[in-house]
């Protein structure tokens, strides 16, 4: 679900106007002499068109904003951006500097623009890690990376940033409004880096390599357990450790599988491969699967 920005982010009206630069540079303007240039300009050959030094207003930081509004508000993203991002340049170190940076982020999030947020987004996390608008900074940063993640055959450090920025969120902000939803994409980014897991395992498990393919299914119970494709890990381990002779481990996967997915057809299909080796699930108190799961089996 794509969020507006918060209600708070477009009604602050900062007090005084900080100092800036463009004073400075106006009174130098003034002082400059102009006597030389008709001199200069009678060596042109190309004649022409002459300018002038002329002193330019200072431009009103809420006319900036309102104007970023305006282009937000037709859907003119870029432009917002770049509108809003006049604010920083003009009025460094201000409330109005670090608005604008938030809806600099915000207005590339809305033109799906996803890298480009992430930078505006992490910039004002850098600067600003604990205002209110901070949770809401780190949502952005967080859905960006969400809305990259790629299908299991590719890489997935897409969904690795997702899960580390969520959980920052959930974390260091666990009251805030965008949690709830946070929690939701870490287990669909936590769920497609098990499934991953289990991709890459499955093909060291059709090639024989057990040991390689049970490094990759015991990877998932130790980081993934929660997720949906414990189930499968845990009868491939099955699969596994008879693969390669290692039968206790084997009974025991299946047995921890049994105790928690009594109906799964994962079970089954595990009982009856031990079945044919003259074995029934068993839990060994030594393995590392009972310690991994060891609050689940009820195993002292």
């Amino acid at each position: 679900m794509i969020r507006v920005a918060p209600d708070h982010v477009s009604s602050i009206r900062p007090g005084r106007r900080p100092f800036t630069f463009a004073g400075v540079c106006a009174a130098a303007i003034v002082a400059l002499s102009l006597g030389g240039c008709s001199t200069f300009d009678s060596l042109n050959p190309f004649g022409g068109e002459k300018y002038e030094a002329k002193v330019l207003p200072d431009e009103p930081a809420q006319q900036i904003y309102d104007q970023a509004l305006v282009r937000l508000e037709r859907r003119d993203y870029e432009g917002a951006a770049r509108r809003f991002t006049d604010l920083e340049k003009q009025f460094p170190f201000s409330q109005w500097s670090r608005k604008g940076l938030l809806m600099v982020a915000y207005s590339n999030y809305e033109g799906q623009k996803w890298d480009e947020t992430v930078m505006a987004g992490n910039r004002y996390i850098s600067l600003y890690p604990s205002t209110d608008e901070t949770p809401y900074a780190l949502y952005l940063v967080g859905m960006s990376m969400y809305n990259q993640i790629p299908d299991i055959s590719r890489d997935q450090d897409r969904a690795e940033q997702t899960v580390k920025v969520f959980n920052d969120l959930v974390q260091k902000f666990p009251k805030s409004e965008y949690v709830e939803e946070a929690k939701y994409k870490l287990m669909v980014a936590r769920d497609q880096l098990a499934g991953k897991e289990m991709s890459v395992g499955r093909f060291y498990l059709a090639r024989k390599n057990y040991t390689a393919g049970i490094n990759r299914f015991r990877e998932v119970l130790a980081k993934y357990q929660t997720t949906r494709h414990t189930e499968e890990a845990l009868f491939r381990l099955t699969e596994a450790y008879y693969g390669l002779g290692i039968i206790n481990e084997a009974q025991t996967a299946a047995a921890v599988l049994g105790h928690n997915y009594p109906d799964s057809q994962w079970y089954k299909d595990a009982y009856s491969l031990l079945e044919k080796g003259g074995v029934q699930p068993q839990v060994s108190q030594g393995s590392w699967i009972t310690r991994a799961f060891r609050g689940v089996t009820g195993q002292g």
